[in-house]
């Protein structure tokens, strides 16, 4: 091989460098301090002395634990909600909208041209007291004394669906686009119900995107900050308002990565017995079992 077309083949890997640079300085490096500042002990000049998993251990009581359970639920409700919304709406688009499939798509990324501030503050003009809600339930004298539906759970769910929705859409979507609706159409004319269809053939085949879907929703959900702490009103706490309480403090930010390491892990665990459970529940089964 000469020196050309040694060039030619190394050329690949020189573009994509910098990229690879960018995410070990930005996403490894910082991953590798979380873990070391959370396992090691100083004195009070800030010197190392030595490793200690005390600042694990604290966060292994059950007020932590339980910290770690409401955001995995919170995650967890999003991402079916999400599922059972974005699906239909997945399969609408894939097989039933061939006119206006690109409009639909333009408007369910549209959002995302502007700021999330804005999305949330647009939200608040919905379920505040004087809101949109409200007026139209009074005008359908449904209500009678407006509700402010800001600072609770259903605020925050309502927010996290509307917000995570695309990321489970449009996985689920470019998934049934390469489906062969043709195999649906051969299992009706063979006697299958629709729903032995969708059960069998539908979902089956359509689980890479509907599993790639879940965790883009539930694993960013489960860290989610920003929601909870604009749509809440400090007074829910998950694990990413734990997290910046602690990584803001001026002598906390130890404590910080302590937790960071103990909600990553049970993120993980949490991941792998998702997946199995997609697994389980999507594969096909023979009407003969």
């Amino acid at each position: 091989m000469n020196s050309k077309e040694s060039r030619k083949s190394h050329f690949p890997f020189f573009i994509g460098m910098p990229a690879v640079i960018w995410q070990v300085l930005f996403f490894y490096i910082p991953l590798v301090l979380i873990l070391f500042s959370s396992v090691i002990k100083t004195n009070e000049f800030g010197s190392f002395e030595t490793l200690s998993f005390y600042k694990i251990k604290l966060f292994l009581q059950p007020t932590y634990i339980k910290v770690i359970g409401a955001s995995l639920l919170l995650a967890l409700s999003n991402a079916v909600i999400c599922f059972l919304i974005a699906y239909p709406f997945a399969y609408f688009l894939a097989f039933r909208c061939e006119k206006y499939k690109n409009l639909l798509l333009f408007f369910l990324v549209v959002p995302f041209w502007t700021n999330f501030l804005l999305h949330v503050y647009a939200w608040f003009f919905v379920l505040e007291r004087e809101g949109l809600i409200n007026n139209l339930l009074s005008q359908l004298s449904i209500l009678s004394n407006p509700h402010s539906y800001l600072n609770s759970l259903f605020s925050i769910m309502i927010m996290m669906v509307y917000y995570y929705l695309p990321f489970m859409v449009l996985p689920i979507y470019s998934s049934l686009e390469k489906f062969d609706f043709r195999l649906v159409e051969a299992s009706v004319d063979l006697g299958a119900t629709w729903v032995q269809t969708f059960k069998q053939i539908l979902l089956p085949l359509s689980i890479r995107g509907i599993r790639s879907g879940f965790f883009l929703v539930f694993i960013p959900s489960f860290g989610e900050f920003a929601i909870p702490e604009l749509m809440g009103g400090d007074k829910w706490m998950f694990v990413g308002n734990v997290i910046s309480i602690y990584i803001l403090g001026e002598q906390t930010g130890a404590f910080g990565a302590a937790f960071t390491v103990v909600s990553v892990i049970g993120l993980i665990l949490s991941c792998f017995l998702l997946y199995f459970i997609i697994n389980f529940l999507l594969k096909p089964r023979s009407t003969y079992e």
